[in-house]
């Protein structure tokens, strides 16, 4: 089973002006995928990779995150979530985000903490935001690529939720979790790779834990795969090392089997 060329696209109409939204991305998920192929693997694993998953939108979408400014650092802390614009975050001294980091970590070794930056990927129908992240939300709520995606994990897809896009520099990182949040009824999540030339040495690896041993499966960031995974599955992002030469990006989400 694969995908008809002409279905799984949005384009968002380009406007003009000083003020104008930046420039409509056209995605469109790749006709040739394999559902049957993947779904094999997803019933069996729990999960899958999906290589190629784009066949429009990826690149104008990872051009797009390149020199975009607005990210915000997430920070779990004793006293709660700080969300530093990332510009602050950087701006402070190199002791004082040594502590606060040394504090995370500390707090890790004992429970579930991270650190990265995001960006959120607007709700549908928001009012008065539009951009490629908007794009790429109304891209998924299509039916056929819900379809897609519920051909592959075997339940019913009713709607894309909660997506954000994350960048990982060094010393991020995210510990074990399931994603299973009471009242979402979230069946799958996923990650969509935005990351070029990345090795395994710079950490952010993408982590499945086994259920009853140490064993993990590592999955590499990629440019342009969809990790898609069954929830509740632990899961972790290990952490970013400082011989990384540049960021670890991606977008994130989660199928849901009621709107």
């Amino acid at each position: 089973m694969t995908i008809p060329q002409q279905q799984g696209q949005f384009e968002r109409p380009g406007e003009t002006g000083r003020d104008a939204a930046p420039a409509a991305i056209i995605f469109t998920i790749n006709p040739e995928l394999d559902l049957t192929a993947l779904a094999a693997t997803y019933a069996s694993e729990g999960r899958v990779r999906i290589t190629d998953f784009l066949s429009r939108g990826a690149e104008e979408l990872y051009t797009y995150l390149a020199p975009c400014d607005e990210w915000t650092q997430l920070l779990k802390t004793a006293r709660g979530v700080l969300e530093p614009d990332r510009e602050r975050w950087r701006d402070l001294s190199d002791r004082r985000r040594a502590a606060i980091r040394q504090a995370m970590h500390n707090r890790a070794k004992r429970g579930f903490q991270y650190s990265y930056a995001a960006l959120r990927v607007p709700a549908i129908g928001e009012v008065d935001v539009e951009g490629p992240l908007q794009d790429f939300a109304l891209f998924m709520q299509q039916r056929n690529v819900l379809d897609a995606m519920q051909a592959i994990t075997g339940g019913t897809v009713h709607g894309f939720i909660n997506g954000q896009v994350t960048s990982y520099s060094e010393g991020d990182f995210l510990t074990g979790h399931d994603d299973n949040v009471k009242g979402e009824n979230r069946i799958a999540a996923f990650v969509l790779g935005l990351t070029k030339r990345w090795r395994p040495e710079f950490g952010g690896l993408l982590l499945f834990h086994g259920e009853s041993n140490p064993e993990v499966t590592a999955m590499v960031p990629q440019f342009n795969t969809l990790d898609l995974f069954r929830v509740p599955q632990i899961h972790s992002v290990s952490l970013i090392t400082p011989v990384a030469t540049h960021d670890r990006h991606s977008l994130s989400g989660w199928l849901t089997s009621e709107t």
